[in-house]
């Protein structure tokens, strides 16, 4: 995206996924701080021209001019993820979210007699740790992750219960998903499998 040499086109909401994806990069990568991360994601959303998104990465490398915070990696060029809403609620259906998604810092997740399914496994983060939180009454919750991704449980279950995420690495880098909330009468339910695509995480991030 030659953000320069268009600077008075108003940016499009993909565009500014682009931008968020290559800032959760950056600092999974060390080279943004938290801090740092959080002020330029709200100068992010704020800007409507591409002359107000260009300073955001104009430190960056060049190589990270795309986004690759994707728990995926394929050969050919993605396209921008969708940005579906903060918020999933379900009652007495089911809601599946997969694909190439973006998922935000913090996720909602409501559900009454129904199920939700969670496939990250093409998903793309905001920032290297993401936080879905459950409230789950008589219904479950299915996560599908990749190899490579850390999952925290801090879950409350009352008349219910959270699986095991078998985690399969230590690596301090590596992407976090944690899940807190409550589960009554209900289930959270994780597995693994590996993306589509191919590579690992690890070869997103260097």
């Amino acid at each position: 995206m030659e953000l320069e040499k268009k600077p008075d086109l108003r940016a499009s909401d993909a565009d500014r996924d682009e931008v968020a994806a290559l800032l959760g990069t950056a600092m999974a990568e060390g080279r943004l701080s938290p801090e740092e991360h959080s002020e330029r994601l709200e100068l992010l959303y704020a800007a409507k021209t591409y002359a107000e998104l260009a300073p955001l990465t104009a430190d960056l490398p060049q190589d990270s001019a795309r986004p690759r915070v994707s728990l995926r990696k394929d050969d050919a060029e993605l396209p921008p993820p969708s940005r579906p809403s903060s918020t999933i609620t379900c009652v007495l259906s089911g809601v599946e979210r997969k694909g190439r998604w973006l998922v935000e810092p913090v996720t909602t997740v409501n559900c009454v007699l129904g199920g939700v399914e969670l496939d990250f496994r093409n998903a793309v983060l905001t920032q290297r740790e993401v936080v879905v939180n459950v409230s789950c009454l008589l219904g479950g919750v299915e996560v599908t992750v990749p190899p490579g991704v850390r999952v925290e449980v801090d879950t409350t279950a009352v008349l219910g219960g959270a699986g095991d995420p078998k985690n399969d690495t230590l690596d301090p880098n590596a992407p976090v998903i944690r899940f807190t909330g409550f589960v009554l009468l209900g289930g959270l339910d994780f597995k693994r499998k590996p993306p589509k695509g191919k590579g690992r995480w690890k070869d997103l991030l260097g």
